[in-house]
């Protein structure tokens, strides 16, 4: 007798509950291959990402592009989210130090807040689940902690839960003492006297950037491959009547790109205030953004934080459409 068939493919969102966690997704190694891989799929001029030299002057080690970070962070977080609809918010999303190449990410992602949406005609029958992502190094030391939301099917249409959890109360704001962690001991002279042009000292709150070119959206499924991300709605068109969808880092990867053409000496990005996807992306769609620089914060030893608004928008068939909006904090030397 053969053994009974089982479907692998993630919980519903009747399968969860508070409290549950899942730490089995495989550790990865932020190797030079993997780094190379993501940048040409997201681009970016970040300086320290791509001048290790510079890097070694201004921190000691190779720098691994932020982006890079919490795209494999989002990507080990996906055992729960196998079967995500829709990912709706992140809040509190913080790093807690800046890995190196070489270091080797474990995320473990948790249950917090359930909420069954309520039922809409002509709407399969979903509900919210809120995660709470936390990932280390090989040494046990922290590099992310954040919160974000996920939209997930029922199994049974009818079915219902009881869960009604308040997900506006989960995640909390930004700890400002703690920005500047993740940067502590950098050498941000260093970083002044190795890049040429505009710095921190050069910024005024209230400075908006119209990026003039568009990035086309293209190895989407690559991306979420590369970055362990097993949601099938960023792999399988047959897995959604909206068909294959392109994951939401890779937009803010993307937006991130563009950001380093308004500022070029952009040192790294320590934080997010909030980013809300406004509308899904789709593989062909051409990306354009405006950044604003909300706040400039000074530090005690030179340079500054940088508290900038991301304003994504797509080219597409049927005219233009929002579809992020980020807000996020960066250091300038």
């Amino acid at each position: 007798m053969s053994p009974a068939t089982q479907t692998i493919g993630g919980p519903f969102f009747e399968d969860l509950h508070a409290g549950l966690a899942a730490d089995s997704a495989p550790a990865l190694t932020l190797t030079e291959g993997v780094a190379a891989a993501h940048g040409a799929i997201v681009g970016g001029r970040m300086r320290l990402a791509l001048d290790a030299e510079l890097s070694r002057r201004v921190r000691g080690s190779a720098f691994a592009h932020p982006a890079l970070v919490w795209d494999v962070a989002n990507g080990q977080s996906t055992l729960f989210t196998q079967r995500v609809i829709a990912n709706l918010f992140y809040r509190g999303f913080m790093f807690r130090r800046a890995p190196s190449i070489g270091d080797t990410l474990y995320t473990t992602t948790e249950v917090v807040g359930l909420r069954q949406n309520r039922p809409r005609p002509g709407r399969a029958a979903s509900g919210l689940a809120a995660l709470r992502i936390r990932t280390v190094d090989q040494k046990g030391r922290a590099v992310l902690d954040y919160w974000r939301c996920a939209m997930l099917p029922l199994r049974n249409p009818e079915g219902q839960t009881g869960h009604n959890d308040d997900l506006d109360t989960i995640g909390g704001e930004l700890d400002a003492r703690a920005l500047h962690v993740p940067i502590e001991g950098w050498d941000l002279k260093a970083f002044r006297d190795g890049a040429p042009g505009p710095h921190f000292a050069g910024l005024a709150a209230g400075t908006i950037w119209e990026v003039a070119g568009g990035d086309v959206v293209s190895s989407a499924p690559e991306l979420a491959r590369l970055t362990l991300n097993i949601a099938m709605a960023h792999h399988d068109a047959a897995s959604s009547a909206a068909g294959r969808l392109v994951y939401g880092g890779h937009t803010i990867g993307l937006a991130a790109a563009q950001a380093t053409r308004a500022l070029p000496n952009l040192v790294t990005i320590v934080a997010w205030h909030g980013c809300d996807h406004l509308a899904p992306v789709r593989e062909g769609d051409t990306l354009r953004s405006t950044l604003e620089l909300e706040r400039a914060e000074p530090l005690p030893g030179g340079g500054g934080l940088v508290h900038l608004r991301s304003c994504v928008r797509a080219d597409r068939e049927g005219g233009p459409q929002e579809v992020l909006d980020w807000r996020f904090v960066g250091v300038m030397a």
